[in-house]
């Protein structure tokens, strides 16, 4: 991923939704060419030169300064995710040469996890969105209808981003389309800022923005979220309406894995569902061998 595009895109897009009033400039009525603040007035806010933010934001200038990135963050008035994604875009890691790509496997630990979860639907993804594992509920939940031990086989695994936006199935799973998408857009393009050498990850992004208009269109608005919990409402083809709680837990290493957990509120109907759906004829757990060296 070019960074120093990515840096101008987000802060021109950042920008864009601010009005002078917003951040307390007086407005004189003048037609303005571009909507939101002037590169002057955002410089002005943050206290640096219009010739110096123009270069940043033109990929000219390179190791701003934390003062400098602070005053850009509280101007354009950025959620503590924007920041992180602002300080990744303009501090990109330098990219170092890698062995082969070996496919990424879910921790023996988070496996574990899974199987000693029962009935609490749980899916363990990559940093890429791929389907590392799954236990027999979350497999129900959210991809009844693929084989469950396509997590297992990397050319074929599943990935949630590439199901939400191309897998007519996963399409009427989320009643709430315009929430889900958006959500899981953020989360990507948060992601892809966290690991701008990620070939992988670049290629995905590149075959949701070719095949998915809708994909598209989302991107091109650079907002970011990690998305680590809210709720999510879904229309399960087999026991109907639910609305879910969601916690996402990250592994507490670099790898970027993590593990997606739902629950439902007590005494209601969602959980009324979920046991429901947990009744079905549902694969037994099994907890996979760790890869040996």
């Amino acid at each position: 991923m070019d960074t120093t595009a990515e840096l101008g895109n987000f802060l021109r897009t950042r920008r864009a939704r601010l009005q002078p009033e917003d951040v307390g400039l007086i407005s004189y009525g003048a037609r303005r060419r571009v909507p939101g603040l002037r590169r002057e007035e955002l410089a002005q806010l943050a206290g640096v030169s219009v010739a110096y933010y123009t270069r940043l934001e033109q990929g000219q200038s390179h190791n701003a300064s934390d003062g400098v990135l602070d005053a850009l963050a509280r101007a354009l008035r950025l959620s503590p995710d924007e920041r992180a994604h602002l300080r990744d875009l303009a501090r990109p890691a330098r990219a170092r040469r890698r062995p082969a790509v070996r496919p990424d496997r879910a921790r023996p630990g988070t496996l574990q996890l899974l199987a000693a979860l029962g009935e609490v639907p749980a899916v363990a993804l990559g940093r890429r969105f791929e389907v590392l594992a799954w236990n027999p509920a979350g497999h129900a939940l959210v991809a009844g209808h693929l084989d469950f031990d396509s997590p297992g086989r990397p050319l074929d695994r599943p990935n949630a981003q590439r199901l939400l936006f191309l897998d007519p199935h996963t399409r009427e799973l989320y009643p709430d389309r315009e929430t889900e998408t958006r959500r899981a857009v953020a989360a990507l393009r948060m992601a892809a800022g966290q690991h701008p050498d990620d070939q992988q990850l670049a290629e995905l992004i590149g075959e949701l923005s070719m095949k998915s208009a809708e994909f598209s269109t989302l991107w091109s608005r650079h907002a970011v979220n990690h998305c680590s919990f809210g709720v999510k409402s879904f229309h399960h083809p087999l026991v109907g309406a639910m609305e879910l709680d969601f916690e996402m837990l990250h592994t507490p290493d670099a790898s970027g894995q993590g593990l997606l957990m739902f629950t439902a509120r007590a005494g209601s109907p969602s959980e009324a569902a979920l046991r429901l759906l947990a009744a079905q004829r549902l694969p037994e757990p099994r907890v996979l061998e760790p890869e040996r060296p």
